[in-house]
């Protein structure tokens, strides 16, 4: 084995996804094995699942202060927001309701799904973020019209780590008689996640992003928000995501989040710790490297960080491939679309330079990771950068 080979691997890329925590595995296997009944039948095999799928269900809607049937299952948070935003907009274009403000740092799930109703005949409007990644709540509110359905304006950005302030978002968008979304895929596990705190209609959620299984989210839907289905062919999920209901990834999901609020607490404290004690020796070696997001309200898990143009001029494409022969797991943006090798579109919107975007990291820790692992990837980074550097 070569020494290259026997280099002790650290993953630091929680934002894009968690690994399975071994009690959640725990929670779905019976429902791989013996409790295999269809939710929808009305046997006792089909009852065992139904009412494990309601637990679940309601373990899932306790964590965000909903009603049980204020949530609907679906495959991912890409699924949840494409139902939320396509349903919303469909229920309000009944109304003479076509408009649908968003902003510019949004996930693509969003930000994509918005096109496609543009082509539609929707009347998107994408608004601005500030040099933080913020999103103003007066912008958001000029861009809304009498004509305005849907507001969606995520709870905290997934590659700069920066929370906005949704329930001001929210406010502006009731008066003027629109819907409101939000994303909390990324935050939801990392601070409180309120669904009447935040206002909002409609709040997307994932599993995978705390430590449950892939292929499962959830939406919450307020009591007496009206959306129109994405799919036919079955009542299942009271008629508004049809298909037969994945009983052990539910089961999944709902222990991850029980993990999730348990932990959430001394966790958060413990992550932001280990964040800011490697932003500070990070940034005191190279100076050249800007920190992305804001100051305090972010998630305490995420430091993006890029090596400043203006000072520094490198070939940033190579930086996540190379740290990933020295053994750490990192990415440059967003994981659905870090793969094209393209600037981040947030790094963008902030005002970055397109030298500064590509030259860019984002380290996300997780539960696993250590004060070692810290130490470890100070240094491997350092040594990195500074052969880039020189070069």
């Amino acid at each position: 084995m070569s020494e290259r080979d026997a280099v002790r691997r650290i993953y630091l890329d929680h934002t894009a996804t968690t690994p399975l925590d071994p009690r959640v595995l725990q929670a779905m296997l019976p429902y791989f094995e013996n409790t295999f009944g269809n939710a929808s039948s009305i046997h006792a095999f089909g009852r065992e699942a139904k009412n494990a799928l309601e637990r679940a269900r309601g373990t899932i809607a306790s964590a965000i202060g909903a009603l049980p049937g204020e949530v609907v299952f679906t495959s991912g948070g890409t699924e949840s927001d494409n139902l939320a935003i396509v349903g919303a907009w469909r229920a309000g274009r009944k109304r003479g309701r076509t408009g649908v403000v968003t902003d510019a740092a949004e996930h693509h799930a969003v930000l994509d799904t918005c096109e496609r109703l543009r082509e539609d005949g929707g009347a998107v409007s994408v608004v601005g973020v500030d040099s933080n990644g913020s999103v103003d709540p007066l912008e958001v509110a000029s861009a809304m019209s009498g004509t305005t359905a849907l507001v969606s304006v995520m709870h905290a950005n997934n590659e700069v780590g920066t929370i906005n302030r949704v329930g001001d978002v929210a406010e502006a968008a009731h008066r003027a008689g629109a819907m409101v979304h939000t994303d909390a895929v990324q935050s939801f596990g990392k601070i409180a996640v309120r669904a009447d705190d935040l206002a909002v209609d409609l709040l997307s959620l994932s599993a995978h992003k705390l430590y449950g299984p892939k292929g499962i989210g959830a939406l919450y839907i307020r009591r007496g928000t009206g959306i129109e289905p994405l799919m036919t062919g079955g009542g299942q999920e009271k008629g508004r995501r049809p298909g037969t209901e994945n009983v052990a990834l539910a089961a999944g999901f709902a222990r991850a989040v029980e993990l999730a609020m348990e932990l959430m607490e001394v966790e958060s404290e413990r992550l932001s710790v280990l964040r800011d004690d490697f932003e500070r020796a990070l940034c005191d070696r190279f100076p050249c490297l800007l920190v992305n997001g804001h100051p305090a309200c972010r998630l305490p898990h995420i430091l993006n960080v890029s090596v400043n143009s203006a000072k520094v001029l490198l070939e940033g494409e190579m930086l996540v491939p190379n740290l990933d022969l020295e053994g750490i797991a990192v990415t440059s943006g967003s994981a659905c679309s870090s793969g094209s090798m393209q600037p981040s579109h947030v790094l963008l919107a902030m005002g970055r330079d397109l030298d500064t975007a590509r030259a860019t990291v984002r380290f996300s820790f997780g539960r696993e990771n250590t004060r070692e692992d810290v130490a470890e990837t100070l240094e491997r980074v350092s040594k990195l950068l500074g052969r880039m550097i020189a070069h």
